[in-house]
């Protein structure tokens, strides 16, 4: 996973200033998969916000261009990933895809939205990356229709060891504007949390499935 220091700390600070991360270490949040989390992260409040919707924008379609060229089209992944990659793929001014979960149940079955070749080639974009499973889910899809996926890159990631070896499994680059050490960083700075906390927030990101705040 590659980041850059400047724009992480830029990132983190947008998106602890609109709420769109919550931390709360003292009365941890729900996931879906059960796991108590200290932290929350809903980067769709982003597009709620003009100006950091476009510093998002902007940011992740010059990464695209500086890594990996101008793609074919830019994919975005369903649910999360949709606003903010047609963002992108507009400021690129290039054409639009996204990847459903699973491919529809009535129609025409697509599981990709949109128009896009065999043999072409896309950069995905994400919003959130935890283990990086539904991300990578994506991205064997459009394998599979026979699209060259160059690379992805996300708003935030949490920086899990496990989302780590499944990127490097399948042989995909990730940059990301944001990550988790960085929100920390920044989160302390601000006195957002305090210095007792950090040691709880350090431990669940080390242990996420295992971790308990009390």
């Amino acid at each position: 996973m590659i980041f850059d220091k400047d724009i992480a700390k830029k990132t983190a600070e947008v998106l602890l200033q609109i709420n769109a991360i919550k931390l709360n270490p003292k009365a941890p949040f729900t996931w879906a998969s059960g796991w108590k989390s200290p932290i929350y992260c809903d980067n769709r409040i982003i597009l709620s916000f003009p100006l950091i919707r476009n510093y998002v924008r902007e940011t992740m379609a010059k990464y695209i261009e500086q890594h990996y060229g101008k793609p074919d089209a830019i994919a975005g992944v369903a649910t999360g990933a949709i606003g903010i990659g047609m963002l992108v793929a507009d400021y690129l001014n290039l054409p639009f895809i996204y990847v459903r979960p699973n491919a529809k149940g009535h129609g025409r079955q697509n599981q990709i939205e949109g128009f896009i070749e065999k043999g072409q080639n896309v950069v995905v974009v994400e919003d959130l990356i935890s283990t990086g499973k539904s991300s990578l889910n994506a991205v064997n899809a459009l394998r599979d229709a026979g699209v060259l996926v160059k690379g992805m890159v996300a708003i935030f990631t949490y920086g899990f060891e496990i989302s780590k070896e499944n990127f490097e499994k399948e042989g995909i680059t990730l940059h990301t504007l944001g990550n988790y050490e960085s929100l920390l960083d920044q989160a302390l700075q601000t006195n957002y949390i305090k210095e007792e906390e950090l040691g709880l927030l350090a431990q669940w990101n080390s242990n996420p499935s295992e971790w308990n705040a009390i």
